[in-house]
Parts: C-alpha cells; structure tokens; sequence
C-alpha cells in the first residue's frame, strides 16, 4: 500500500498530470475570455501541452505565460488570418448557395468549397502547435502547417478526430459531458494533451541539432 503513495508511482504520476491539465485548461479559459487573445491563447495551451507530454514542464502557469507573452504578436496576427479564411469559405459557401445556377455547377462549387474548407481547418489545427513550437513568421507558419498537415495525412486525420469527436459528443450528447462543465473543468487542456502527443511526434521529424526554431530550414517542402 505505501508503494502507491509513493511520489514515483503510477497512481500519483497520473493524478499530477490530471491536476496539471485542469490548472491549464483554468488557465486557458481564463486567458481566452478577451476573444482578441485567441491566438495567444491557443498557442500557449499548444505550448505547455507539449512540454507536460515530453515531461518537460516545470511550472504549467510558468510556461504557459511564458508563450502567451512570447507569442502574443505573432498569435494574434495568426488568429486574424485563420479568422480571414474562414470567413471568406463561409461567404463562398452563401454565394454558391444564393446563387441561381445549374445543379452540376452549384455542386462542383460546394464540393470545391467542402474540399477548401477541410485544407483550412487541417492547417488551422496544426497552425498553433507549429507556432508554440517554432519561430516563424506568420507565412511561413501556415505555409509549413499547409505542408505538414498535407505530408503526414494520417497524423492530421487523428488529430482532427480527437478535436472534432468531443465536440460532436458535446452538441448531441451533451449530458455525457455534462453539459459542457467537462470543456471548462479539462476538456480544452486534455484534447491539447492528447494531440500534443502526434505534434511532438512530427515536429520531432524537423528538429536537427543545428537548428530547432525552423522548419523551413529543416526541409519541409
């Protein structure tokens, strides 16, 4: 019985870990309520995920305002931009749908549109790890994000499931996650740190002794 209390053991590794996710995800919410901050936010969630999943984390608020500080500029702007697409996909799918055209061209242009929407999310969910991770500028980031989420399909595949599935569950079972207390009490923090574990497996990939802060130099093409 003594071995489980024991600061070592698996029993209390993983309530360290959990209570470390519901402070990160406090914080997150916390940090997100100025819709402006976004960005920032989402880049420092990314950050701290990552860095409790390589067992590197020394203080969840510690490196999570660390990033949120270093990243705020390039975040923002990054949020900006992803809002800016997505926008302009949800004035395309309207026009298409206003639109008096044939059948067969108002359904290429909604499959075109489907197809545009499914690349802007996969680099929207790589764009904010990619930033916590690496110093880019903001082309560069979702140009390399584009490229990733495109070279390693399947890895986007998961990631996009693991982010979309509780959202779903969310809206149409939404007393399984008890009406949403669970997205404020670990839900944002958790989905990070499980998808944490598939960024840090490729980012690995692109991450050479010389240099640790560029992708671009590390050859994603």
């Amino acid at each position: 019985m003594r071995s489980i209390f024991d600061a070592n053991s698996p029993l209390l590794r993983f309530l360290t870990r959990v209570a470390d996710l519901m402070i990160l995800n406090m914080v997150f919410v916390a940090t997100s309520v100025p819709v402006i901050t976004l960005g920032a936010s989402l880049t420092a969630l990314n950050y701290t995920a990552m860095k409790i999943v390589t067992d590197e984390c020394e203080s969840v608020t510690g490196d999570y305002f660390r990033s949120f500080r270093t990243n705020f500029r390039q975040a923002t702007l990054l949020g900006l931009a992803v809002a800016f697409l997505a926008l302009v996909l949800a004035a395309w799918y309207v026009a298409v749908e206003v639109l008096d055209l044939s059948v067969v061209a108002q359904f290429l242009l909604q499959a075109v549109c489907y197809l545009a929407g499914f690349r802007v999310v996969l680099v929207a969910l790589y764009a904010f790890p990619y930033l916590a991770k690496f110093d880019n500028s903001v082309r560069d980031v979702l140009n390399n994000s584009r490229r990733m989420s495109a070279r390693h399909l399947g890895a986007s595949l998961t990631v996009l499931v693991v982010t979309a599935l509780p959202v779903v569950i969310t809206v149409f079972y939404p007393a399984t996650t008890v009406y949403g207390l669970l997205w404020f009490l670990i839900g944002f923090a958790g989905t990070a740190f499980v998808n944490g574990f598939v960024f840090t497996s490729i980012f690995g990939k692109y991450i050479t002794p010389q240099t640790t802060v560029s992708v671009e130099s590390a050859g994603v093409n």
